[in-house]
């Protein structure tokens, strides 16, 4: 059977008011306030209240992020009549946006929607008598309590346990049609799936026009975001888009290819040297780009520019067209390809290889188009100098923020007595960092989480429905900022009280793991996934572990996920070297469901490091963290730790002490804080 596809008809979007700024700061800041109702309610917590008295209907609170059970019945037999009505037996959600993006605006939220299960990752499949969830292991403890009777949980990545795919594809033995949205998927997982689906007796893949989770949602679904497109200065960026678009097109000719066609938002945001705030927390904006060797058009609705911003690409010589009209000149591409290949082979266009199936099929498919690893994504995961200097300045800022607020919660929780919940706990937290200098706003939902909480891996406390901090117990922070001149995200867990030998003993693993990692020193072209062992190796030795990566890129004020580098067993981490300038994390852990969680993490810089002999005549590379908060002492066990250990803490701690002490010149409870806990072992 022939893939059935189509595409929506693209509308103009209604537009908020911009208004200009005076300064990179204030205009990101507007752009964060000046957003819709909910999403402010992901995007400042201190907009919290008004955005909730604003969500008033049982459909609208769906999205927020509480750990409770959605009833999903009404919903599913919504969504099944329309698949009926489309002869479509088998119906797959995924969690992306269009722009195959981790994190969406609330818009897009459909799988969340359907589901009533809120984590980041995961794919809701439907049949006609049947509702399937599959996650991975960060979220299986959430997804166990917000999934009702209705769904099923696919527990991705345990033994037995089937991919969603195979369980589509199961479910559509007999001839039976797989449908979905072709601008949500991949073309790759789109093209896989359709000849699994055909090969197991299915009728095959089909590409729907109408998202029917769009239809069942109706007019209960937010309005998309169209919030103020602003330029981040060359101070910041370190590089001008046309020296950019420079090197990419060095890449196209080396690829040989007719142009590059991007659906990334935070690549698009990269290469032009722009910033919104479209999707919560990441300072990115709904768009498009073509880029071939002699032009280069951004599709963005234009009232979302500032004069400045359209000034700026002028002068880089970039064209500005509709957002909506993307796929009629991809289309008008493909015509011309198929014109010009009657007389000599045609050059292909390259999407992403997570470009969707609606764009490769807009731009003629196979015979036109060739999907590769994003050579922007390539060259945005290569920091600058200029960026470079600002991820380390801006964690320094970012380190002091977050010292003042774990001194002020212990007095609070220890000396006052308070009684402070989760949530309190983050507000505060972001409120001392909207102190510092450059600072836009948050990178992701802060992990406030006390006790069992903090063995839920991407917990997210709601008011009402959190805990009281308990100071007898582990407390394990997650959080993270955007700045100017870069973004960050820190994971500490402490303990106000006295700490079991248990709890010691599994934090002092980790830590063990996260210095291993840290002074690794390995030859260039090593991969993320070759030296993820390093920092589980001394939990497996007491037969722990952790269902997480260990470490993942992140942007320069961008997303704080950034691809396509990364510390874990993922397949992607195999085929992609590090490499001198990356950015990423380094954050083991250890989970006991029900009791308590541990979490260290820091992000570091590969940088080249000098070794006494270059076997092979490569060079060697190794890491710097940037990360400058210190670690829990009462939760350390030092009976484990080695003395190259022990001297790597003391090293920390003094650097720690030198970059952040400054700040608490006129602060005596931090001072002391901090003094205390970088003492020397």
């Amino acid at each position: 059977m022939r893939h059935i596809w189509a595409f929506p008809s693209f509308t103009a979007l209604s537009l908020f008011q911009t208004t200009p700024a005076a300064s990179a700061v204030t205009r990101a800041r507007q752009a964060i306030n000046t957003s819709p109702p909910l999403a402010l309610l992901r995007t400042k917590r201190g907009f919290q209240t008004q955005a909730r008295l604003l969500t008033k209907s049982a459909t609208k609170t769906t999205l927020v992020e509480e750990m409770v059970t959605v009833n999903t019945t009404s919903r599913l037999t919504a969504l099944r009549s329309l698949m009926k009505e489309r002869n479509v037996h088998v119906y797959i959600v995924p969690s992306e946006d269009s722009h195959a993006s981790e994190y969406i605006a609330d818009c897009d939220a459909r799988r969340t929607f359907i589901s009533g299960f809120s984590g980041s990752a995961g794919t809701a499949i439907v049949t006609l008598d049947k509702a399937a969830l599959a996650t991975d292991g960060r979220y299986f403890n959430q997804a166990s309590k917000q999934l009702d009777s209705n769904w099923y949980l696919l527990k991705t990545g345990m033994q037995d346990v089937p991919t969603w795919q195979e369980w589509a594809t199961q479910e559509a033995e007999g001839g039976k049609l797989v449908g979905v949205d072709p601008q949500l998927i991949s073309s790759a997982i789109a093209e896989k799936l359709d000849e699994d689906i055909k090969n197991a007796g299915g009728g095959g893949l089909v590409g729907i026009k109408e998202n029917l989770v769009d239809i069942v949602w109706g007019s209960e679904q937010p309005p998309r975001p169209s919030n103020s497109v602003f330029l981040l200065g060359q101070q910041y960026a370190g590089k001008d888009t046309a020296a950019k678009l420079a090197d990419l097109r060095k890449e196209l000719d080396k690829k040989k290819a007719s142009g590059f066609v991007l659906s990334m938002l935070d690549e698009i945001a990269w290469l032009f040297n722009l910033r919104g705030s479209d999707i919560a927390y990441n300072p990115v904006f709904f768009s498009y780009a073509i880029v071939t060797q002699d032009s280069a058009t951004l599709y963005i609705d234009e009232a979302k520019l500032t004069d400045e911003c359209k000034t700026y690409l002028q002068k880089n010589k970039v064209t500005i067209k509709p957002y909506g009209v993307l796929f009629e000149d991809s289309e008008e591409l493909a015509r011309r390809a198929e014109a010009d290949s009657k007389d000599a082979k045609p050059r292909k266009y390259l999407i992403s290889s997570k470009g969707s199936w609606a764009l490769k099929l807009a731009l003629g498919g196979n015979k036109f188009v060739d999907e590769v690893r994003s050579p922007v994504g390539d060259a945005k995961a290569v920091k600058n100098d200029v960026e470079l200097n600002g991820m380390r300045n801006c964690h320094i800022r970012d380190g002091a923020a977050l010292t003042e607020f774990f001194a002020w919660l212990e007095d609070q929780l220890v000396n006052q007595k308070a009684q402070l919940d989760e949530v309190d706990a983050a507000d505060k937290l972001e409120q001392i960092r909207s102190k510092h200098k450059d600072f836009v706003g948050l990178s992701f939902d802060t992990i406030s989480s006390t006790g069992a909480n903090a063995a839920v891996i991407h917990y997210k406390p709601e008011k009402g429905a959190c805990k009281i901090i308990d100071p007898n117990a582990i407390y394990l922070c997650d959080s993270g900022a955007q700045y100017l001149d870069g973004t960050t995200d820190t994971t500490r867990t402490l303990h106000f009280g006295t700490p079991t030998a248990k709890e010691k003993k599994a934090y002092t693993l980790v830590l063990k793991g996260n210095i291993a990692l840290d002074s690794v020193v390995f030859p260039k072209g090593t991969s993320g996934f070759a030296i993820d062992v390093l920092a589980r190796q001394f939990l497996w030795k007491s037969g722990l572990d952790y269902r997480h990566g260990t470490g993942h890129g992140v942007g320069s004020f961008l997303n704080v996920h950034e691809g396509p580098i990364g510390i874990g067993t993922r397949k992607q981490y195999i085929d992609v070297a590090l490499a001198a300038g990356n950015v990423l994390s380094i954050e083991p852990g250890y989970y006991e469901d029900d009791a308590f969680g541990i979490r260290i993490e820091n992000l570091a810089i590969v940088k080249e490091v000098k070794t006494e002999h270059s076997f092979g005549d490569k060079p060697y590379l190794g890491f710097e963290h940037v990360t400058m908060v210190p670690y829990a002492r009462n939760l350390i066990d030092e009976s484990l730790l080695t003395p190259d250990e022990k001297d790597w803490l003391n090293r920390a701690n003094k650097k720690i002490l030198e970059k952040t002490l400054g700040y608490f010149e006129n602060d005596p409870l931090t001072k002391a804080w901090l003094l205390r806990e970088t003492q020397p072992f």
